[in-house]
Parts: C-alpha cells; structure tokens; sequence
C-alpha cells in the first residue's frame, strides 16, 4: 500500500478526477481524503479499500482506469484523524477541493487548515506545503490569507510558525467533471465485473499548473502532465473567465431556454452565438496570446459539445453569488474602464437576476438571499454585486434589455 504522504480535504468526483489521478503516476505517495460534510462516500470508499473507476469519456468511447492513489478516505467531522494526519511527519502536502464560499474568514478552510497546522507544530514535525485547487484567482494567496487571519486571532505564535514553516501553492486546474448518475453507477459496475459504488465520470482533457515551494517534497505530478511556472495568474484568468465564466453563461441563460446539459445548450444558434460574444470581450483581459486563446477557444468548444459528458447546468448554476463576482465582474470593470459596452458580459448578468427570479435552473446558493431580494433592480443587484458599477447608469439599461422579457429585441 502507497505510504499517506498527502492529505486532502474536500473527497469528491473532481478531486478524485483531477489531483488524485495525477497522484497516481507516482507510486511513492497516497493520499488520505476528507470530505467535505457527508460521510457517506468516505463510508463507501473505505468498503472498496479506496479503489474507485475513473471513466474518461470521450465522444465516442470510454477509457476505465482503476485508480488506488487513495488510500483512506474520512468524513469531514473526524476532526481527530484529520489532526492526527496533518502532524504527521511523513504528510509533506495538504491539497484542497471545496467551494467558493468555503474560503470565508470564519470559513472550512479557514477552521480544517489552523487546527491541522496546529497540531503539526505542536508534533514538531516541520515544514508543509498547502496546496489550494479551487477556482479562485490566486488561491494560494487567498488560502494563506485566511489561515493567516484566523491564526492571529487565535494564537500570534502559531501565525508566526505558519509564516516560516507553510508554504501556499497557487494553482490553476481544469477538468470538467460531472455528478455521477445511478445509471452511471450500473453501467460501470458491469463493464468493470466489480460492484463500484463509487466511479468518477470525467472528460480526456486536463490540465494543472502550479507555482510555490514544497519544502519536504511532493509527488511527481508532472508525469500525468502537469505544469510549474513562475505566474500562474494568466492561465488562471484565461480559464476562469473563458471556461467557467462560458458555463456561467449557459447555466443561465441556456437553461432558461430549456436546456438540460451543456452540450445541449452550446448546439443552440443563439447560445453558441451569445458564447463568442462573451469570449470576444472576455479575451480583452486575458494576457496571453491571440493565437493561444483562439486554441483554447476552439478546443472548449469541442469540449462543450462532447455530447457523451452530461454536465448539467443546474450544477453549474449553483453558488452564482460567489461566482460571477470572479468570473464575470473583471470584464464588466475592465470593458466600462475602456469605455466600451459589454453585453456579452451584461448578458450573463441578466441571465443570473432571470434565474434569481424563477428562470431556468433552480436557485441552490446560499448566498443568494440578499440579491434575490434586489433581484427586481438591475441597479440594487448591482450595488451588492460591484458597487463602483451601481451607478452606471448606461449598463443598468444594457442589462435592463437582456431580461427575459425586456422589450428590447436582441
């Protein structure tokens, strides 16, 4: 069995698609996982000793892999286990998977990383790296000012320790990785002659660069293809604004439509044709090259349109007030900045107040109590959204127009 050399928090289908299949290439580590609340798929995982099937679904066939890089998996709540595992000196990593919301002040993050930290000092078993893989713009820096924070108030002498002995990896990831149906589960128990109650649906391409120091090592992540770099701000905002921001798009505005998934939405005239508008004025604030972001551009549209990848816009749709703030706003600022109209940009707005409003997908987002209040004003979404724009009043009337039945024709 691999030794635990990484501990994760956050077991679910991405994390087990994404860096534990990375992990897998290198036969020296193991990973222990933590959910993030449920016990069930801890409780399942630790029925198949950790083994799970990874479906990578291509447009016209399956590759299955029976991937072992998980080697314990722990509901959430084992607060014990998951100090005990954080202070030991043979973990040399901690990665994450959670949500948007998870890295508030007084958030998961924030609670899991101190404790585990803490305990690590008092073990006095050294170094670590921290290594956040959730799609926020710098979340190396956003992780490590958090923990920061809530290590100040609690203890300034573990602060200092977590200032000379953690080190935070910002990185950027990309594997689109839907919910696993009950129908998914049959399927792949019976092609693989074992009953997996726990396989992973995920597409062929992925990606992962990184940048920051691993101070007692880590696995070689680079046999699976992954990347380190010096700044990994760009591709991250190329992936944010253009990927995610893209399925922020469809979630709202394709779902009204009455579409399901995203590759029913993006076969859609008026959804395809809405898409490059939003990518045409979201590759403004990109900084890379034209030609690679026409590449990418053309390789998301394949992906989108994989129609044997069922992701849902419902599921994308879900925590939209802790999304378009990173994947939407930057390109609304930057393009009123340069004096310009961004109804691409302006459309996944209104998109979202529709959906707020009852439109297409349901609302799942715990946030989104306050701005469904304001939902009847573009204006009063706005001031709680990006308040510098509240007042403008030419892009209140832009997004005004896109509502669902808005008079203006578009």
């Amino acid at each position: 069995m691999r030794p635990i050399r990484v501990v994760h928090l956050g077991l679910g289908g991405f994390f087990r698609a994404h860096q534990a299949w990375y992990t897998g290439f290198d036969q020296e580590w193991g990973i222990a996982a933590f959910t993030g609340r449920s016990a069930a798929l801890a409780e399942t995982l630790t029925r198949q000793e950790g083994r799970y099937t990874l479906v990578v679904r291509g447009p016209s066939d399956d590759d299955r892999q029976v991937l072992t890089s998980v080697v314990a998996a722990y509901p959430g709540s084992d607060a014990p286990t998951w100090r005990s595992l954080v202070a030991s000196p043979s973990v040399a990593v901690v990665t994450i998977t959670m949500t948007e919301a998870a890295y508030a002040p007084e958030g998961v993050v924030a609670d899991r990383l101190v404790a585990g930290l803490s305990a690590r000092r008092l073990a006095g078993s050294g170094p670590i790296a921290v290594v956040s893989c959730d799609n926020l713009p710098g979340n190396g820096e956003v992780t490590a000012r958090v923990v920061h924070e809530l290590a100040a108030r609690l203890d300034p002498a573990l602060d200092e320790w977590i200032t000379a002995n953690v080190s935070f990896v910002t990185t950027m990831v990309d594997r689109i990785t839907p919910r696993t149906t009950p129908s998914d589960v049959r399927e792949v128990s019976e092609a693989g002659g074992w009953p997996d109650a726990a396989p992973v649906i995920t597409e062929p391409f992925t990606e992962w660069i990184l940048s920051g120091d691993f101070p007692v090592g880590r696995p070689e992540w680079e046999r699976g293809g992954a990347r380190f770099v010096d700044d990994v701000v760009p591709h991250e905002t190329r992936k944010l604004l253009l990927l995610n921001g893209g399925h922020s798009l469809l979630a709202y505005a394709g779902s009204a439509l009455g579409h399901e998934t995203v590759a029913e939405a993006v076969a859609d005239p008026a959804c395809r044709g809405w898409l490059d508008q939003w990518w045409d004025e979201a590759c403004r604030h990109v900084p890379l090259p034209a030609g690679e972001l026409t590449d990418y551009r053309a390789a998301l549209l394949d992906r989108f349109a994989n129609p044997r990848i069922r992701h849902t816009l419902a599921q994308i749709a879900a925590d939209g007030s802790q999304k378009l703030p990173i994947r939407v706003v930057p390109v609304l600022r930057g393009e009123r900045a340069a004096g310009r109209m961004p109804v691409g940009a302006a459309r996944i707005l209104a998109a979202w107040i529709d959906h707020l409003r009852g439109a297409g997908a349901p609302v799942a987002d715990a946030g989104a109590t306050p701005y469904a209040e304001r939902s009847g004003s573009v204006r009063d979404v706005l001031a709680l959204l990006a308040p510098d724009l509240a007042d403008d009043a030419d892009l209140v009337t832009e997004t005004e127009g896109l509502l669902r039945g808005a008079e203006v024709g578009r």
